[in-house]
């Protein structure tokens, strides 16, 4: 058959849908305009210490104005929040942990998914209600794979039960050092999250929902236990390990689904009729 006959036999929806994917930069490499600081303890927008910096191309999370760790577990969370879509970004730890940091937390950090709005958090509470995947590396004697899931305030499901480890290892490579990881987090609503490193799936689960402990000082009017997560911000972790983030990307997989719809996608999973073009 040749090409033009072929071409002739395609729906005519299909000319002309763009199919390459439209990643959207969500860090400028300049500054933190997009995104705000919430520390334990401190009011919404306070970056004490400068915890969270932009600098040479990176967002930098620092502790030399800190004269100690203390309980000062903060997040940087962008201003809109996300349903479906793809998460890319790198990592890599720096320095030395701060002192009085937990032990669990060297070479320790995350990206928050599905938390609650940065407004909401009370002054005093350590962590947001949210899904983490978190970002570890190795020296020594340690051995932990990275890509991980905790849930503070937060249940996920696997394979049908739920899951009752406040964090449960992904099936990663171990890292060691403090060379760039790329890591990618794919969320779709409140149905599934998969974790992947270089493409390659190290983590799945289903049904993320609010519900479990070690989420403190909350607010109790946020916390409905059982109420499926379809949708919530991001944020970046600050555990008392140095750390960066660079390449902070997003690929939204909620559109018009319409293929006669000139901002069709072929990549959209979650239907979204407002964003289709009159």
């Amino acid at each position: 058959m040749s090409k033009l006959i072929f071409a002739l036999l395609l729906p005519l929806s299909l000319f002309g849908q763009p199919t390459k994917e439209e990643w959207r930069e969500l860090f400028n490499g300049k500054n933190l305009d997009g995104w705000v600081v919430k520390i334990a303890g401190y009011d919404l927008g306070d970056n004490f210490g400068r915890t969270f910096r932009a600098e040479d191309g990176v967002i930098r999370v620092s502790y030399d104005q800190y004269p100690e760790f203390g309980v000062r577990f903060s997040h940087l969370f962008f201003k809109e929040k996300f349903s479906h879509y793809r998460l890319s970004l790198e990592y890599r730890f720096t320095g030395e942990q701060v002192k009085g940091g937990p032990s669990y937390a060297r070479l320790n950090s995350g990206v928050m998914i599905h938390s609650q709005a940065p407004a909401t958090i009370l002054k005093d509470q350590d962590w947001p209600i949210s899904v983490e995947a978190q970002f570890l590396s190795n020296d020594g004697d340690l051995k932990r794979p990275t890509m991980n899931v905790c849930t503070p305030g937060t249940e996920i499901f696997m394979r049908g039960e739920m899951v009752k480890a406040h964090c449960t290892n992904s099936t990663s490579k171990i890292y060691r050092g403090n060379g760039w990881v790329k890591v990618e987090v794919e969320v779709h609503g409140s149905d599934r999250v998969r974790h992947l490193i270089d493409g390659e799936t190290v983590l799945q689960y289903e049904k993320p929902q609010i519900g479990g402990g070690v989420a403190h000082g909350f607010d109790p009017a946020i916390k409905i236990d059982g109420k499926l997560l379809s949708e919530g911000f991001i944020g970046l972790q600050s555990e008392s390990h140095p750390v960066e983030f660079r390449n902070i990307r997003l690929l939204n997989l909620s559109g018009c689904m319409d293929p006669k719809n000139r901002r069709y996608k072929s990549y959209f999973v979650h239907r979204d009729d407002a964003q289709c073009a009159p």
